[in-house]
């Protein structure tokens, strides 16, 4: 199993960046896929980017392309999202995710192959 929590948010201005950080917890870790999703009130909650056990793959939601930058530290037990330029749309409660698949060379995209959550943490954009 694995445990997940999040820190790094607040509330920034648009054009400013945020590095989120996801300390994770449990002996899978170093072999799972990592996630971040996003939740926005009234809205589904949408997968951010993601990276494979070992760091070599990533992938982004077309909206965070060039601006976000997922990276892990195995070794320290935790993953982060490096956002930058941020926008007002970006606003919206931020989860890690670890998935439930060991040592896949994919990422994920859709929050239900994702077996284990973070508390969240909450990321607000002003204009």
């Amino acid at each position: 199993q694995v445990q997940l929590v999040e820190s790094g948010g607040g509330l920034v201005q648009a054009g400013d960046a945020l590095r989120l950080s996801c300390a994770a917890s449990g002996r899978t870790y170093g072999s799972v896929g990592m996630g971040w999703f996003r939740q926005a009130p009234g809205k589904e909650r949408e997968f951010v980017a993601g990276i494979i056990w070992s760091g070599r793959n990533t992938r982004y939601a077309d909206s965070v392309q060039g601006r976000f930058t997922i990276s892990r530290d195995n070794a320290e037990k935790t993953v982060y999202l490096q956002m930058n330029s941020l926008k007002p749309v970006d606003t919206a409660v931020y989860y890690c995710a670890a998935d439930d698949r060991a040592y896949a060379w994919d990422v994920h995209t859709s929050p239900a192959q994702y077996g284990y959550w973070g508390q969240g943490t909450q990321v607000t954009v002003s204009s």
